[in-house]
């Protein structure tokens, strides 16, 4: 249990994923305007970055949009990639916590080579080279983060997606909300963990986080090679039982974030019973698995199973007695822009 961690209270991860709720709690929803005026003219919109900047900010904003039915276009895709796509007529957000990510910035050299104006970035850092190349640019308000791996920008970057997707859609109901969910996300992040799971995730060979395409299951894969220096996947949907299992073993885990009640027999039968293997889930209802049971905040909840998982694989971290805010060779920077 992170609030309960007083002699590893050094860390400067655990700092910072406390420091997560205090950033949703003060958002300021209102800083998206500059941005969401030129969106609602393009009707396109295309959400870039890599690894934690991306996945879960553009991952959870995109799904929520399309489960509303709004009418924008909302996609993702990492820089390079976005690269060989024909963008003219999109608005485009970069997102970069240090604001030097490669890719993004070569992304935007482009956009800016073919008279696309509507170039919107997204940093941590003020004054960055990604913000000089772009129209509008807004830096996150949450302060340099400590560890390697991101976790408080990611919230503030995922709130700033969420709030502009709901004002390019004119469905704006999130600053109300966010005093609730600050008191939510904390009380996942602090959750007590049982002994067993944490030693069953400090022992496993692999760890799996199975979920929908809401970045979560995603970002917290990458936080299993940051934290725990374990291999993660990020099984998507059921894929779990489409094959896969084929080459799991009994001591890996797999945590699924909020399960489809329909296959949770289907994840038993072929995972516990066939594999030998532990199922973990992460859900504000109990479910037939191990439960780590998260307040239910509706069409929020993506952040608030975020904290959970995040408070799972700190566990997991303390366990095997490894500096979680310092991996070995995982970079702060993964692709510096050199120019």
């Amino acid at each position: 249990m992170i609030a309960d961690r007083a002699p590893y209270s050094n860390y400067n991860l655990i700092t910072d994923m406390i420091a997560a709720a205090t950033v949703i709690r003060t958002f300021d929803t209102s800083v998206v305007k500059a941005a969401a005026g030129p969106i609602v003219k393009a009707g396109k919109l295309l959400l870039t970055g890599e690894g934690s900047s991306r996945m879960f900010p553009a991952k959870s904003a995109i799904a929520h949009s399309r489960r509303k039915g709004w009418p924008c276009t909302v996609i993702t895709e990492a820089g390079r990639q976005s690269q060989e796509y024909a963008l003219n007529g999109w608005a485009v957000l970069g997102m970069s916590n240090s604001g030097r990510t490669a890719e993004v910035i070569r992304l935007f050299n482009s956009l800016k080579d073919a008279g696309n104006s509507a170039r919107f970035s997204l940093a941590a850092m003020p004054e960055s080279t990604l913000q000089s190349m772009a129209a509008s640019g807004h830096v996150l308000k949450c302060g340099k983060e400590g560890a390697v791996a991101a976790t408080k920008s990611v919230v503030e970057q995922a709130l700033y997606c969420r709030a502009l997707v709901e004002a390019v859609a004119g469905e704006e109901t999130l600053a109300g909300r966010l005093s609730t969910l600050a008191d939510q996300f904390l009380a996942a992040l602090t959750l007590p963990v049982d002994l067993e799971i944490a030693k069953k995730l400090a022992a496993a060979n692999s760890i799996y986080f199975a979920g929908r395409n809401d970045g979560v299951a995603e970002e917290l894969t990458l936080k299993t090679n940051e934290i725990t220096r374990k291999r993660g996947d990020y099984l998507e949907g059921t894929y779990a039982v489409h094959g896969i299992e084929e080459s799991m073993q009994a001591n890996d885990v797999v945590i699924w974030i909020d399960p489809f009640q329909e296959s949770e027999q289907k994840f038993h039968d072929v995972l516990v019973k066939g594999v030998g293997m532990t199922v973990i889930a992460v859900s504000s209802r109990p479910t037939i698995f191990p439960t780590i049971q998260i307040p239910d905040a509706g069409d929020l909840a993506p952040f608030v199973q975020l904290a959970a998982g995040w408070n799972l694989l700190v566990e997991a971290g303390l366990q095997l007695n490894i500096n979680i805010d310092k991996p070995e060779r995982a970079r702060k920077v993964g692709n510096e822009f050199v120019g």
